[in-house]
């Protein structure tokens, strides 16, 4: 990408959270940022004051959706440097054999399969357009090294990224194109909310767990997009400083 040239994002699951934040954030920074998620009215709410914002609605488990979201964004913006591949859902816990296998299906349709259709679709830009290359950062989750009780779709799905994202970072380097993961710890958003409240510990007890501001998740995926396709962040944590997570919490 050369100097001055206008950068081109595409944030999936932007409606809220996490990539409500980053789109913001990105825009913040200079970046024509397009907005894909299912609800078009949460969308245009996130958009709504930042002429650097642009809402497309998508679903990324739909591979004829996600085709026509990145055809959008080359027609309307000319490219795509980054894509934050962040849509994401849970399913209810249960004990394991309770497990719905619709319900499986349906976190796998969102969190994996859905990133690996947004993954191909910008590889094929990134890796075609002038000048060529881009980034790409996946959404991992802390539950992509350590899972909570009763949780094993959405353990399996973030696991399961960390392939995707070394799989990509390796395809990716003949294209200059560069692909990291950023794996989120307790930010405070409609998903994790909850865990101020209360949440099961692995020897079962119920115990509230600090928070972090959505708006540091933000800042570490603007850090990670800004650096030149010449360096990137494989890997990178960033969470609530007093979670239980390192060592026995």
């Amino acid at each position: 990408m050369t100097s001055g040239q206008p950068r081109v994002a595409v944030v999936t699951g932007g409606g809220s959270g996490i990539g409500a934040a980053s789109a913001r954030a990105l825009a913040a920074g200079g970046w024509t940022v397009v907005l894909a998620g299912r609800r078009r009215e949460a969308l245009e709410a996130v958009a709504a004051g930042h002429d650097r914002l642009d809402p497309v609605p998508a679903d990324v488990t739909d591979e004829d959706s996600v085709r026509a979201l990145f055809e959008t964004t080359v027609r309307r913006h000319g490219r795509v440097d980054l894509l934050f591949n962040n849509a994401g859902t849970v399913a209810r816990p249960v004990d394991l054999d309770e497990h719905d296998l619709a319900a499986w299906n349906a976190v796998v349709a969102v969190n994996l399969t859905g990133a690996f259709l947004c993954t191909r679709e910008a590889f094929g830009v990134m890796r075609r357009q002038d000048p060529q290359g881009g980034r790409i950062i996946n959404n991992g989750s802390i539950s992509a090294h350590t899972p909570r009780p009763r949780s094993v779709a959405y353990t399996a799905t973030k696991h399961a990224i960390t392939g995707l994202t070394k799989s990509t970072a390796l395809d990716g380097r003949p294209y200059d194109i560069a692909c990291g993961q950023i794996d989120v710890g307790n930010a405070a958003t409609e998903l994790a909310g909850g865990f101020a409240k209360g949440t099961t510990q692995a020897d079962g007890s119920v115990r509230p767990e600090p928070l972090m501001d959505v708006a540091d998740v933000a800042r570490a995926v603007v850090y990670m997009a800004s650096l030149p396709l010449d360096a990137n962040v494989a890997t990178m944590t960033v969470m609530a400083t007093k979670m239980p997570f390192v060592g026995r919490g």
